[in-house]
């Protein structure tokens, strides 16, 4: 068995021997310094990710030449290192045999995947237990130098890659601007630097290209990717096209060198000369242009469910008559959705435009015709494109969702992290696409999916939840799915953090309204497990468990169970903790706590809490500020006389109050003002107390 499939072993049947370990690492690194011929994108984060395996290397091999038996955590170092490396030779080899405009494209996201990989390098690294190896000690140094810097690495996405896509979406995008004089024009030397710069000089590179290009909308077409498919098609009707017109020697500016007729022909010859023109020009359509299905110029081009393009009419007189595959292909369509391919469409108009070629029967009206309803159609052809667009976009959204959703109901559990991960991104988009995704019932079987085994389907589930909350009509929904026991489940024992934090933040999200903070508060489990997460979190997950625990503070029967499952001390803590940085929102917590008077008590048993405050007064934010003089207030009020007396003494108190009153948030100084007073009765109170 080659040492490359070991993988699945390690972590269906549990850790490797020992031996068989270290072979597969040594085998899997030698496999990653194999790829010296890099590609075109990434390259600094491919070669640096290969340097950083050739400093492992030497302690693989020194491991396996010295050491017969080793620590537990060591092997699980080991074990998480060569997934992690497998998974750079993957993602490298996808780099070098994709296509590099796709790539271009995708350069966040694999730029984030290289970063994620060298995490997961360090945090591996973390557990293994240099001072029980038999290393020599350059190997040693080295290993830490290595670690240190995976720690701190930081995302790298090239700005030079980033240009290139710009500059070539910028030149696709000219060929949408239907208001444009110069609608259809493409620099075409813009067009052949660029792609000259991701390694396509010649045809057959473009040739190759597209095939690359048209391997990925397989891999994409049956996994809900349908907006990512129609992007793709778009991009190999583009390169088709600009291959067809670098290649052929037709000049850059054709257009505009076309001999116009002279004003003395009569409207007969203008009539014959295009017609004529038209005629020689039909025999060399491109075939990009022509419809699968009856090898004629594409009239309204539409993509299918396999990402293969047909002419609207054609395909449709297709399906009607009872076909449910793809003509060419052959492939099951899953759904029978046509999506329009506008970049196509685009890049058609410009071709007969430049050749003198009508694209429909509708725009072969006469001259005079013509110039009768230029002026009107300029008027309405705005408004008109831009509700067509909406339109459009609105039904890929819906055709999507109920793909996906359809996928969440039926699929394995790979086609269910898969579609749950897709319904997440979409309804990061819009209000809309909450809306549209809430209609196409998803949120049943996403709030089922809560309590998956698999970890990234929980997360993902958990994480469309709470995108999907943001609209405020699916918040009812969501709680009338029964989701908050299943989101307070993931809170508690999430398979992962982020999952957790997620959790937390649907709780927040939710809580916006007051019935469900009623709702949320009664679940035993709930606040416990938000406090939990404030012990435990990340300083992300924790700033998400105090805005929870704020919002449901708001209704008075929670505050009681805030206070009971311990959370004043854990956020007088956090005043104090740099690098949770959620100041403002525990003081904001505190202040809430202070309605009821078991959270009174409990705030007044703190002995740190009156310098922090009084410390906040002077540097902390404007609602930092607030906050603090509300718990100070709070604090000397009612039996408060001892919190009064430390106030008083202490000598920055009543400078920083005074400054607050005069110079404060109209909140802060009222508040301060306030307190003042109260001040000066207690100094007035000691004062007669003293002289009886």
């Amino acid at each position: 068995m080659d040492v490359s499939d070991l993988s699945p072993l390690i972590i269906s049947k549990g850790f490797l021997p020992t031996g068989s370990l270290l072979e597969s690492l040594v085998h899997m690194s030698n496999q990653v310094f194999a790829m010296e011929q890099l590609p075109i994108v990434q390259v600094r984060n491919i070669s640096t990710m290969i340097r950083r395996i050739k400093l492992l290397s030497p302690l693989f091999e020194e491991i396996q030449d010295t050491n017969h038996s080793l620590p537990p955590s060591s092997i699980l170092c080991l074990t998480e290192l060569f997934s992690v490396i497998r998974r750079v030779r993957f993602l490298i080899q996808a780099c070098k045999d994709g296509s590099s405009l796709w790539g271009l494209m995708q350069t966040e996201l694999v730029s984030n995947q290289f970063y994620v990989l060298v995490k997961e390098m360090g945090s591996a690294l973390d557990i293994l237990p240099l001072s029980l190896l038999n290393i020599s000690a350059d190997i040693r140094e080295q290993v830490e130098l290595l670690h240190k810097q995976a720690k701190r690495a930081e995302l790298f996405i090239d700005l030079q890659e980033l240009q290139r896509r710009e500059e070539l979406l910028q030149l696709m995008a000219t060929n949408n601007e239907k208001s444009s004089k110069k609608k259809g024009f493409l620099d075409f030397e813009k067009v052949r630097e660029i792609f000259s710069s991701i390694g396509l000089r010649t045809p057959l590179d473009y040739e190759e290209e597209m095939l690359k290009l048209e391997a990925e909308v397989q891999k994409q077409a049956g996994t809900g990717g349908l907006i990512v498919v129609s992007n793709i098609n778009n991009l190999i009707s583009f390169v088709s096209y600009c291959k067809s017109m670098i290649f052929s020697g037709v000049p850059e500016r054709s257009k505009d060198e076309v001999k116009k007729p002279s004003s003395s022909s009569s409207s007969a010859n203008k009539n014959y000369k295009r017609s004529s023109s038209s005629q020689s020009m039909t025999a060399n359509i491109p075939d990009e242009f022509r419809c699968p299905i009856s090898l004629d110029l594409m009239r309204d081009p539409v993509i299918v469910a396999s990402g293969h393009t047909y002419d609207r009419n054609s395909i449709a007189q297709w399906i009607n008559s009872g076909h449910h595959t793809c003509p060419k292909s052959g492939q099951r369509l899953m759904h029978m959705a046509l999506i329009p391919n506008y970049a196509l469409k685009t890049l058609m108009e410009q071709w007969c435009q430049d050749n003198n070629i009508p694209l429909s029967e509708s725009k072969s009206q006469s001259p005079s015709g013509l110039e009768r309803s230029d002026r009107k159609r300029g008027q309405c052809e705005s408004a008109v494109d831009h509700i067509s667009a909406v339109k459009a976009a609105a039904d890929a959204v819906k055709m999507t969702a109920e793909f996906l959703v359809g996928k969440l109901a039926t699929g394995s559990p790979d086609i269910q992290r898969q579609a749950a991960y897709e319904l997440r991104l979409l309804a990061k988009t819009s209000m809309d696409s909450r809306r549209i995704i809430s209609e196409a019932g998803a949120i049943p079987f996403l709030v089922t999916l809560l309590s998956s085994h698999d970890p990234r389907i929980q997360e993902n589930a958990v994480t469309a939840l709470l995108n999907l909350s943001i609209f405020n009509n699916n918040k009812i929904l969501i709680m009338a799915a029964g989701a908050i026991d299943n989101i307070i489940y993931v809170l508690e024992s999430g398979k992962t953090m982020e999952a957790r934090e997620n959790a937390a933040a649907a709780i927040f999200s939710l809580s916006m309204i007051d019935d469900c903070k009623v709702a949320i508060g009664a679940r035993p489990r709930a606040i416990p497990a938000l406090v939990g997460l404030l012990k435990e979190g990340t300083p992300a997950g924790k700033k998400d468990a105090a805005t929870a625990l704020f919002n449901l503070s708001v209704y008075i029967a929670n505050k009681v169970g805030v206070v009971v499952a311990g959370a004043v001390p854990l956020l007088v803590d956090l005043l104090m903790d740099d690098k949770a940085a959620i100041t403002d929102d525990a003081l904001g917590v505190l202040a809430m706590l202070l309605g009821c008077s078991e959270g009174l008590e409990e705030i007044r048993k703190s002995k740190i809490l009156m310098p922090i405050l009084i410390d906040l007064l002077r540097f902390g934010s404007l609602k930092g500020k607030e906050n603090s003089i509300t718990l100070l207030l709070g604090l000397c009020k009612d039996g408060g006389e001892e919190v009064a007396r430390r106030l008083l003494i202490n000598p920055r108190s009543i400078p920083s109050l005074q400054s607050l009153a005069a110079e404060g948030s109209l909140r802060a100084q009222r508040k301060a003002d306030a307190l003042l007073r109260l001040l000066n009765r207690c100094c007035f109170q000691s004062h007669n107390q003293v002289g009886l």
